[in-house]
């Protein structure tokens, strides 16, 4: 599928306005808020505004741009504010930074002592910042875990658990972002006796930890099925199931990776997990009947080799970019490739990162690739067509956030506002 011309793009924009581009769900003023990784459900979802359409041809237009220093740190926006992690150049630190969603100006930082030692890439922290009920949650490269007021950057309670808990940090450092559900933070940070463990949100007590597993680096995932709510993670060694309560284990299957690279979260649909890796390709678990029920459906290690980026899935199609071909459609109930896109969306490379997202239920997406070009494509079992594309930041790995009107993205320099629909002065044309 080819990139349309920047004339049929104003055609399809125009042809979209006129529509009311209402999507099937009903478009919003204002698109709900990425309070944490993968956004408000964790699926990589987000329903947008309803006048959201192809940007002009010199790029959305940019609303402000503040400094940040290096790191792989994604985005959360919740409340007008916006919060990511860095690592202040010179510095053993990491940092948590907070600002106005508005303006870009900085509204706090919290900066704590972290050296990193002999950690590959340590450029800076690794996961992305969860607010829920008013607090941020984050987890650093080397086992820092804090909980802070949202507004204000005061710790309420924090852990180092290297010190305190022995955890043993994985080669490229802990990733996973904390997991609130409830009146708990999960973690997946490798603690003895603990691969994933739950604490009490508000106070930091330790509530329940299972298995013995070394730490990954996948956000792990809370589906419910038979009746139960499960934690669903992928180790180094596993894709597992707990109840999410206590963590007790309900089911695993085996699935040890070449350098422990569990990176993408898993994903759950019409009863399947599915996990995507880099070196051992794509593994599909059919759920069953009972919460203890898993079995191993398929798996492919060809055109389905996923790296950082958790695919898409909608309708049983999943969409994931593979290490090697590009962006690839497939059958989520049987692994069958349906088409790639030759490495047009994001460029070939040994570690290719493109972030999508679904635009509410329709079958648009918007992403932001390694170049840091942010990208508006359509998605279905029968090809892809890319709507508009423009550079908004410098190259990096770093997942964006999208909230409001606006979509948010960083690199080891800058973090940076575009506009997604247009001024208000034109947004009746």
């Amino acid at each position: 599928m080819q990139r349309l011309s920047r004339a049929a793009q104003w055609i399809v924009g125009a042809l979209a306005l006129g529509a009311a581009l209402a999507w099937p769900t009903g478009g919003t003023a204002r698109g709900e808020d990425w309070p944490r990784w993968r956004g408000v459900r964790g699926d990589g979802t987000w329903q947008p505004p309803a006048e959201l359409a192809v940007w002009p041809e010199e790029g959305p237009r940019r609303l402000w741009r503040a400094e940040v220093g290096p790191g792989y740190s994604g985005i959360c926006v919740a409340q007008g504010r916006v919060y990511t992690m860095d690592r202040p150049p010179g510095s053993d630190d990491e940092r948590i930074v907070c600002f106005d969603a508005a303006t870009g100006r900085r509204v706090w930082e919290h900066r704590y002592r972290a050296p990193y030692g002999n950690l590959d890439y340590g450029k800076g922290p690794r996961s992305t910042p969860t607010f829920a009920d008013g607090r941020l949650y984050t987890l650093g490269a080397v086992g820092h875990l804090h909980c802070l007021d949202a507004a204000t950057g005061r710790v309420l309670w924090a852990k180092d658990l290297v010190a305190e808990e022995r955890a043993v940090i994985p080669q490229w450092g802990l990733a996973a972002s904390p997991l609130v559900d409830g009146k708990q933070v999960i973690i997946h940070a490798g603690l003895p006796g603990g691969c994933y463990a739950a604490l009490d949100a508000l106070t930091g007590q330790w509530r329940w930890r299972s298995g013995d597993d070394p730490a990954g680096y996948a956000t792990p995932i809370v589906i419910e099925h038979a009746g139960v709510r499960q934690l669903v993670g992928w180790t180094p060694e596993h894709v597992v199931g707990l109840q999410v309560d206590d963590g007790q284990p309900l089911w695993q299957v085996p699935y040890k990776v070449t350098y422990g690279v569990s990176i993408a979260s898993p994903v759950f649909h019409q009863g399947i997990v599915l996990v995507c890796g880099y070196w051992e390709g794509s593994k599909a678990i059919a759920l069953g009947p009972r919460p203890q029920d898993a079995r191993l459906l398929w798996e492919e290690n060809r055109y389905l080799r996923g790296l950082m980026d958790p695919p898409l899935v909608r309708d049983g199609y999943v969409y994931l970019l593979d290490k090697q071909h590009g962006v690839v459609a497939f059958g989520l109930a049987n692994g069958e490739k349906l088409w790639t896109d030759g490495n047009r969306l994001t460029p070939r490379d040994r570690n290719p990162q493109l972030s999508l997202v679904w635009l509410s239920d329709s079958d648009r997406a918007i992403g932001l690739n390694s170049e840091g070009e942010l990208l508006l494509v359509r998605l279905t079992p029968q090809g892809f067509t890319e709507l508009c594309r423009s550079k908004i930041v410098g190259r990096t790995w770093a997942h964006p956030a999208y909230a409001g009107s606006a979509a948010y993205a960083r690199d080891d320099q800058q973090l940076v506002a575009v506009a997604l629909t247009p001024p208000a002065s034109s947004s009746g044309r």
